[in-house]
């Protein structure tokens, strides 16, 4: 984030048309109503200080029609200037609210660009994302307005300039020449802040993340139980402690810093008013002489301050910009085929074909040389121990990763040369860590497919075929009832009992009817899809599973192998590799890897059973 005084420019530059274009975009009239009343508010300090000197060599020379005429121009450039302030910061939060709309419809437009899932996996683009989210809009309206105010500032700061050379070249030089060190103290202490809001992204994530868990429902039981509230509460604070000092540090040299500068203008200042009213005694200057170098020192030192704070925070501002055009103009994460071939029925089946997999070459390989066929109409349990691959194995089969090494074939054609919104369309899936929506139970089940959102009925017929119906149907407002305590409906916004809390096997039976709702697709994936079942429900779930999807290609991902031994072809996945394939009957008889975790789940069924008899 840092850069030298010298390397600053050419960046920032071509950072000016985004922020622009983005300007441009949101609202034209409004930008170019922007840029009128910074052109007006720029001219009016210089026609001030010259009317300024008019009105005292009028009043001095005893001209009424010159004072007269000046004064009057006086009120007029009084008005407009206290009219122009107002309008400006009424355009500039108007900006602010327009862009702010619109870099939040690209930012969000491009996040949903990602096919996959390395980028929301990577701290730094995580980072990024939530200071575009956060800064997005205003700090592109910022920077607009900072351009605008660089150059009027320009413009007010050398017509002034220009004015007091007409009486002291000198003091003009000298004003001209105490810019720069302003400009560059503004400028070091513009990086540092950016440097500063980088430094304390992971800080505030992880100070967020320690308060949530605090306040959040879905940790309040472990939390009490175990009684690790104060903890968190430390943690909460260690974080807090640490960005506190580091504002602490900025702050201390931004005052430093701004103090020095200010004496340094005072003594500069003190000693040009001395100058110009001795020469206004000694004869060698007017009285409107003195009055105008008097207002245009002012202005022009006014001026020049502002010039270097505004310089120093568009600059700031087209820093933190950066992370917004990190995101909108990131890369594909997948490569997407330039004439994609379509997503036919699948006929044959999907075969996984010497697959290796591995996060990035400093991780560790998850699959290994994975050789699998997966039949049209057959179900494929894939079992093993945690960690040897069958979640990873689930994300390559839904594209949301590509295959390190090798291939994964879709009757014959590589996943990576069908148009993807297809093949994910032909997917549909049950995942282990399936969503819980702070929404209502038809949304919760229409986001299934969006398309039937306001099909109430075939809403009822996805939550009844995975047996949620009655249970929805009995909540205070049925389907409409909102499935959480976070928030009210505006329905429910006087009901202080307002929303309601699913147990775990009723949220995995409505992401089962999400995946009903999508109708037979080509392939149901089903990753660990008794999690929170018991005995007999995960019976009934498998029974309904089975009586929707007979004749679908079905992966099946499940540490309880009573769901296994159903399946058509049971895959055992072992250290990233395919130890064994076969029958549930096929493997027991092989008396491998399966047969030997077979027996000891059913070892501790029996013994279970023993001790209850």
């Amino acid at each position: 984030m840092e850069a030298t005084s010298g390397s600053w420019i050419s960046p920032n530059l071509r950072r000016v048309g985004p922020v622009l274009s983005l300007a441009w975009r949101a609202g034209p009239a409004l930008l170019g109503a922007q840029s009128a009343t910074a052109l007006l508010q720029a001219v009016l300090p210089v026609t001030i200080a010259w009317l300024t000197k008019a009105v005292v060599d009028g009043v001095g020379g005893r001209d009424a029609g010159l004072a007269a005429g000046a004064t009057a121009g006086l009120v007029a450039a009084g008005l407009m200037m206290g009219v122009a302030s107002h309008l400006q910061s009424f355009l500039d939060k108007l900006g602010g609210y327009r862009s702010s709309l619109y870099a939040q419809d690209v930012l969000y437009q491009a996040v949903n660009r990602f096919s996959g899932l390395a980028r929301f996996e990577s701290p730094e683009l995580q980072d990024r994302l939530r200071y575009a989210q956060a800064t997005a809009g205003q700090t592109a309206s910022r920077a607009v307005s900072g351009i605008l105010a660089i150059a009027g500032g320009v413009l007010t700061t050398t017509a002034l300039l220009y004015s007091v050379g007409v009486i002291s070249p000198v003091t003009a030089a000298f004003l001209a020449l105490s810019a720069a060190p302003a400009a560059a103290a503004e400028f070091m202490l513009a990086r540092r802040r950016a440097a500063l809001l980088w430094d304390l992204g992971p800080l505030e994530r992880r100070e967020i993340f320690f308060a949530g868990l605090i306040t959040s429902i879905g940790a309040a039981k472990e939390v009490r139980l175990y009684g690790i509230g104060d903890y968190l509460k430390s943690r909460v604070r260690r974080e807090r402690l640490q960005i506190n000092a580091l504002h602490g540090t900025q702050d201390r040299r931004e005052l430093l810093t701004l103090t020095g500068l200010g004496v340094l203008g005072a003594v500069g200042t003190g000693g040009g008013f001395a100058w110009i009213v001795m020469s206004a005694i000694n004869g060698t200057a007017t009285v409107g002489d003195v009055a105008l170098y008097i207002a245009a020192v002012g202005a022009a030192q006014a001026a020049v301050i502002a010039l270097s704070g505004s310089l120093a925070r568009t600059y700031e501002d087209l820093l933190t910009f950066e992370h917004f055009q990190s995101v909108v103009t990131a890369e594909p994460d997948l490569p997407h085929a330039v004439q994609p071939r379509p997503v036919t029925t699948l006929r044959e089946g999907i075969e996984l074909r010497d697959v290796w997999f591995r996060y990035s070459p400093s991780h560790p390989w998850i699959l290994r040389g994975v050789n699998l066929w997966i039949p049209a109409g057959a179900s494929v349990a894939l079992v093993g121990r945690n960690g040897t691959g069958k979640s990873t194995l689930v994300k390559l089969l839904c594209r949301f990763y590509d295959p390190t090494r090798g291939q994964i074939l879709w009757d014959g054609v590589d996943l990576r040369e069908l148009d993807l919104a297809a093949l994910r369309g032909a997917i549909s899936a049950v995942f282990q860590d399936a969503m819980h929506y702070d929404l209502t139970a038809r949304e919760n089940i229409g986001l299934g497919d969006i398309d039937q959102m306001d099909d109430l009925s075939a809403i009822r017929g996805a939550a009844r075929l995975s047996g949620m119906d009655d249970a929805i149907s009995a909540l205070p407002r049925g389907y409409d009832t909102l499935l959480t305590r976070l928030f009210k409906s505006a329905a429910e916004a006087d009901d202080a009992a307002t929303g309601v809390i699913l147990s775990g096997g009723q949220w995995q039976r409505l992401a089962l009817a999400r995946a009903f709702l999508r109708g037979r697709r080509h392939l149901l994936i089903l990753d660990e899809p008794s999690t929170g079942l018991d005995a007999v429900s995960e019976a009934d779930i498998q029974e309904r599973v089975r009586g929707v999807w007979q004749g679908v290609a079905t992966v099946v991902i499940s540490h309880r192998l009573s769901t296994a031994k159903a399946a058509d072809v049971v895959a055992v996945l072992d250290e990233g590799q395919i130890a064994e394939a076969g029958t549930h009957a096929d493997l027991m008889a092989r008396s491998g890897i399966y047969a030997g975790m077979f027996e000891l789940q059913a070892r501790g069924y029996q013994e279970t059973d023993a001790v209850v008899g």
